[in-house]
């Protein structure tokens, strides 16, 4: 079922929302039964289109999975117009500016209808005035999960990770998955492509924070909804280099990363437990990892269909508002990527 959501005001820009310091606290761990009764968001799963190729990879992505979760899906394309262009066109009496970027962007969301063609579940269309990170963002509140391409022609992305897929998973009110190109069949994303199972894991980069565990969280759902198992993973830095220089150190920090593996194993299985016990209906592993987080990470996402990261942690997974790791998986991961906000 396809239908129509009127034009809204414009949006608001991402640095206009208000922003979580690195002080701020969870007033409780979520859990499964905090997730269900929360009532549900009216726009299901959100995904921005600007017909690029990425944008197509989103689209596509994005109908999987609220076919899997049993959500409505939404689809948005955005215009506006820089004031020396707006200018510029509205010289022309027959053709103002905002009119023709608005019929250039019905056109988009025409593509958009093309390539859901047979979806099974419900689709809106929505058409918005407004920079489209800012449309984004605003709307993410009422969205269970956005959905953008890594890149694309400006509108929805721009640039090497481009200006939404970089300024979304920061801001966004909802988990927001950022979808690398991918060369699959782009028309027609029914039922049949819909049903392609994929067994590949769910990844999580975990730190035994509260943070991290709300990604924990994300990616357990996701797993039972996709009837995957879930993957926990544990980064260990290298400690020095030291090694390399003075031989008679090897030993002793040979001995310091074993005591540091078996530390971080001991967590590992306590987080394991608490997540086996929020879904026990699922199949949970955990590894601890040598090396530096957003490397272990960006190996492991070649072999997984999601990889879920926060936006804050410590230790391991240590980041800012959307910091190094996030933003460096979100560059080089070659599948798709959920980044959870602290706060939703």
């Amino acid at each position: 079922m396809n239908s129509e959501a009127p034009l809204a005001p414009e949006a608001t820009s991402p640095d206009s929302t208000p922003k979580h310091d690195a002080h701020t606290t969870l007033a409780a761990e979520p859990t499964a039964a905090d997730e269900q009764a929360r009532a549900p968001r009216p726009l299901g799963v959100l995904v921005g289109f600007d017909g690029s190729p990425n944008a197509t990879s989103a689209l596509r992505w994005a109908a999987r999975e609220a076919h899997f979760r049993g959500l409505p899906l939404t689809v948005v394309s955005s215009f506006t117009i820089p004031p020396a262009v707006s200018g510029y066109l509205e010289s022309f009496p027959d053709a103002g500016g905002q009119t023709l970027a608005r019929q250039a962007t019905e056109k988009t969301l025409n593509v958009a209808r093309e390539r859901l063609a047979g979806h099974p579940g419900q689709v809106t269309y929505r058409l918005e005035h407004g920079d489209a990170a800012g449309v984004m963002v605003h709307l993410s509140g009422s969205a269970e999960l956005c959905v953008v391409g890594s890149r694309g022609r400006g509108g929805f992305t721009g640039r090497i990770l481009g200006s939404v897929a970089a300024a979304l998973p920061g801001h966004a009110h909802s988990p927001t998955v950022v979808v690398p190109h991918t060369d699959e069949a782009s028309v027609g994303e029914g039922a049949e492509a819909i049903s392609t199972a994929d067994t590949r894991p769910v990844v999580v980069g975990i730190d035994a924070s509260p943070h991290s565990r709300r990604a924990a969280v994300e990616g357990a759902r996701t797993a039972i909804s996709h009837g995957t198992r879930l993957h926990l993973v544990m980064a260990l830095p290298p400690l020095t280099t030291a090694a390399m220089w003075y031989p008679e150190l090897a030993a002793r920090e040979q001995a310091m990363v074993q005591t540091r593996v078996d530390d971080l194993n001991k967590e590992l299985d306590v987080e394991v437990g608490w997540i086996q016990a929020q879904f026990p209906e699922l199949s949970v592993i955990g590894t601890v990892e040598e090396g530096f987080p957003v490397n272990v990470l960006q190996e492991m996402s070649g072999r997984a269909q999601l990889t879920v990261v926060g936006t804050r942690g410590y230790g391991g997974m240590r980041s800012a508002l959307l910091g190094s790791v996030s933003r460096e998986l979100l560059h080089h991961a070659t599948t798709p990527v959920m980044v959870v906000p602290a706060h939703d």
